[in-house]
């Protein structure tokens, strides 16, 4: 390790004479200090003063390190000083408040869920850390945030284990109990959930791409907090939002997901607005979610575009496009809901309907669902009759004397024309 002008320990003393006699903080003459490949970096920062920066060389540096004061540890902008741990524990591991990690290569923690091995591992104290523009490449987590408040981890990129089995993985990032946190633009994939809170509240999750992962976005017990702008490709699930209240869900994509692009279990009071769904077994599952608002969405390509269930009260669902879905909406149950709010409801790409005085609103309410549906839903069995001539009669008797329907989802305003949210464009573009 290098230091130009003063080595270290004597490198501000004069400085620091002079501060102490005016009352001052000599950390206020923070050194930048230049670190060779291969030196020790625990002894750089042992040695390094609060405040200070250190600068590292491209090249490898054994990790399992430990950050117990406020510094800037920062690496080239290619990233090519690398941090490697020992596959045991957690390659950089920060204790203080005010901490940078800054364009490296962290890589080789140890693998243990149980002893939260991580690459980058924020302790309690270490509030306001920024994590920015570094590669974490095969650790157990990522970046594990636990307890810290404020802190921001943003435009890494972070790639999981892939030896290991999905379920043996870690996250990108795990957040625990750590208000205020921010978790923005990075791209995450080949772990096991992108992005896992548990405990936390007033977080942010913006902008980031996730690919390869079980779940892209897994929440639970997290208030008042925003999940937008975000793309999942090829996850199983994209978003799951649980156990939470008071959410900004928005502007999201999610691709071709494997179950569900966006799940909602006990959220409630929430904004779910703007976001794109494309492809797999359901657009959108909400089990038990309450007073929700469902605006400008676009739900497309799915197996089902919404299941509906569990006694979910007080949702508004209003202009969202439901496009080319193969079951639009499954609700089981008898109570009648409609899917409107002031004289407007939902876009539907099956609905033949006519605007005679062209207001943009369709001038006969629209049923996704009819007694057949409600007779499948409850015994799977009965799909064998569905061409059968009984079915075609019931359907058209039905069509005839609408009294006849049961209870369950009706558009009283459908939309003629596709609402077209701002993530709509950008899903076009990057596909």
């Amino acid at each position: 390790m290098k230091l130009s002008a003063y080595p270290i320990g004597k490198r501000l003393a004069p400085i620091s004479l002079m501060l102490i006699g005016l009352g001052l903080s000599n950390a206020v003459f923070a050194a930048t200090l230049q670190v060779a490949a291969g030196a020790s970096l625990q002894q750089a920062i042992n040695t390094a003063a609060p405040g200070d920066v250190l600068h590292l060389a491209p090249g490898d540096y054994p990790g399992n390190i430990v950050i117990d004061k406020p510094l800037v540890l920062e690496g080239p902008a290619d990233r090519s000083a690398f941090i490697i741990g020992e596959r045991k524990g957690r390659s950089v591991w920060v204790q203080a408040p005010d901490v940078t990690v800054r364009s490296l290569t962290v890589k080789n923690s140890g693998l243990s869920l149980s002893d939260m091995d991580a690459g980058i591992f924020l302790d309690k104290p270490a509030h306001n850390a920024l994590i920015e523009n570094n590669n974490v490449y095969d650790n157990s987590v990522g970046v594990y945030v636990w307890g810290p408040h404020n802190a921001l981890v943003q435009g890494n990129h972070i790639v999981g284990n892939t030896e290991l089995r999905l379920a043996e993985r870690g996250n990108g990032v795990t957040l625990w109990n750590t208000p205020g946190s921010r978790v923005i633009g990075n791209d995450i994939s080949q772990g096991r959930d992108g992005v896992f809170v548990n405990t936390s509240k007033r977080n942010a999750f913006i902008n980031n791409r996730f690919s390869h992962l079980r779940y892209a976005v897994h929440y639970m017990y997290a208030n008042d907090s925003e999940v937008s702008g975000n793309v999942s490709v090829g996850n199983d699930i994209a978003y799951a939002i649980m156990f939470s209240h008071r959410l900004i869900v928005k502007d999201n994509i999610a691709v071709r997901s494997r179950d569900q692009g966006l799940m909602l279990n006990y959220a409630n009071d929430s904004n779910i607005e703007g976001n794109v769904v494309i492809g797999g077994e359901k657009c959108v599952f909400i089990y038990n979610a309450n007073s929700n608002k469902f605006d400008n969405n676009h739900f497309e390509a799915c197996d089902m575009g919404i299941h509906f269930t569990a006694g979910s009260e007080g949702n508004e669902m209003a202009n969202n496009a439901f496009v080319n879905n193969q079951n639009q909406v499954k609700y089981v149950g008898t109570r009648y809901l409609d899917w409107s709010k002031n004289g407007r409801g939902n876009y539907w790409s099956d609905n033949s309907a006519f605007d005679l005085n062209g207001d943009g609103i369709a001038d006969t309410a629209y049923r996704p669902n009819d007694v057949i549906d409600q007779v499948v839903w409850r015994a799977p069995a009965a799909r064998v009759l569905l061409n059968s001539p009984a079915v075609s009669i019931v359907r058209w008797a039905q069509s005839q004397f609408p009294a006849i329907l049961p209870g369950g989802v009706i558009d009283s305003a459908p939309l003629m024309k596709a609402p077209q949210p701002p993530a709509l464009k950008k899903y076009k573009e990057f596909e």
